[in-house]
């Protein structure tokens, strides 16, 4: 009896088997709802962030018709003339950096009659409802008449209200009714990233809309202008679009832009915009005052590489007086050529471009304490700091090098 029992039990473990092996084989996700009957399965081996139930399944955005038609209205064709000048060819040579200039004329080796005016084509924004706009100062540059185009097919001429070469912005007006304007963007809601569309007329051709993201922040080293605190984006610009909108994707206004990195004078992926905080100041102080006034010591600063470190057994902080201005500011304050500036006002100085900023924005007739670094010791001065004289005019050449020069602070 007993051993017919344990023969019994053997066949039904072994059918018990067979009938697991087959669930197993053919239909495993029967043993996969197991959870709704009793516990859960364990816990996952490693902690994973998910995201929220919901979250992320709405539809991605399909057009960014509204940023442009909402921004569109503002942004104008800029015709620049000047009689009896010989215009650039933006292809006659092969500069690391071009500023976005173009000629809307389909001419032979970029010349035209001399009795004919030069015709130079840039964009430009409405940014008020009484008429300012803002464009590149280059777009303008020794014009003598200007024209505006907007995009409701309406044209008149513009009077320059002021220019301010050091950033690369001028300040128009045109006196027409019922004119749209652009809404100012915040920049420090700005992130690497963010979407952005560039509006402007390139190579002529008319309006156009092009979209990118925002590739850096802050650039500045570039050679361009003096002042350099650019939006880098690759929203595909080209010769034409200077001076026109960079706007976010409702449409509200970023940055100017201003050039473009390229070896061929066509868009590679890399353009460079004014953000609008520094559009909006050149702007508020031209309207205000006619012009820019910033603060300045008349220094010959320059960055303090790792050879000139290690040359004169400096720290790699700061940088290093290489001239000073008989009867500047600096020189009243008894600043000497081999100083280290390492502070202004409290806003540490960590190199050329860092100390150009920290100086401009301090009022001309106050005084700023400095630290420097002398023969290894630090020591305060009290500098009354100047207004910085506008550049010096450079030969009207109608040719854009990309050329630098020497600059002093």
């Amino acid at each position: 009896m007993l051993r017919r029992f344990w023969l019994l039990f053997a066949q039904a473990v072994t059918v018990l088997l067979a009938v697991l092996f087959i669930v197993v084989t053919l239909k495993p996700q029967w043993l996969q709802h197991q959870g709704q009957f009793g516990k859960q399965l364990a816990s996952p081996i490693v902690a994973l962030r998910e995201v929220a139930p919901g979250a992320g399944s709405g539809p991605p955005p399909t057009s960014y018709a509204d940023a442009a038609q909402k921004a569109m209205p503002a942004v104008v064709n800029v015709f620049s003339g000047k009689a009896g000048a010989t215009p650039p060819n933006p292809h006659a040579k092969d500069p690391l950096f071009r500023y976005f200039f173009g000629n809307p004329k389909n001419q032979q080796q970029g010349q035209q009659p001399e009795d004919e005016t030069a015709t130079n084509l840039g964009s430009g924004v409405i940014v008020s409802p009484e008429g300012y706009i803002l464009t590149n100062e280059h777009v303008v540059d020794g014009a003598d008449e200007i024209e505006v185009a907007l995009a409701d097919g309406r044209r008149t001429n513009a009077k320059v209200i002021g220019v301010d070469p050091e950033t690369d912005l001028a300040v128009l007006k045109i006196n027409i009714k019922s004119l749209p304007s652009i809404t100012l963007g915040r920049m420090d809601q700005v992130r690497v990233g963010d979407i952005v569309l560039a509006i402007g007329n390139p190579f002529g051709v008319g309006q156009t809309v092009t979209m990118g993201i925002i590739s850096a922040l802050g650039r500045n080293h570039l050679g361009i202008n003096t002042f350099e605190n650019f939006i880098q984006t690759d929203a595909p610009i080209n010769p034409g679009n200077s001076g026109g909108a960079l706007v976010d994707v409702n449409g509200n206004l970023l940055g100017i832009n201003t050039a473009i990195y390229s070896r061929s004078g066509g868009s590679l992926g890399i353009g460079f915009a004014i953000p609008v905080s520094t559009a909006r100041s050149v702007l508020e102080s031209i309207i205000t005052t006619g012009s820019v006034t910033r603060g300045w010591i008349g220094v010959e600063p320059q960055d303090i590489t790792p050879a000139i470190a290690q040359s004169f057994g400096l720290e790699q902080r700061g940088t290093i007086v290489a001239g000073v201005l008989q009867g500047g500011p600096a020189d009243k304050a008894g600043i000497k050529p081999g100083d280290v500036l390492l502070d202004v006002n409290g806003e540490d100085i960590t190199d050329t471009t860092r100390l150009l900023n920290v100086i401009a924005q301090i009022k001309p007739g106050t005084q700023a304490k400095v630290t420097l670094m002398r023969k290894k010791k630090e020591m305060d001065v009290v500098v009354t700091i100047g207004k910085r004289p506008p550049p010096p005019k450079q030969p009207d050449n109608n040719q854009d090098d990309g050329g630098d020069a020497p600059q002093q602070e």
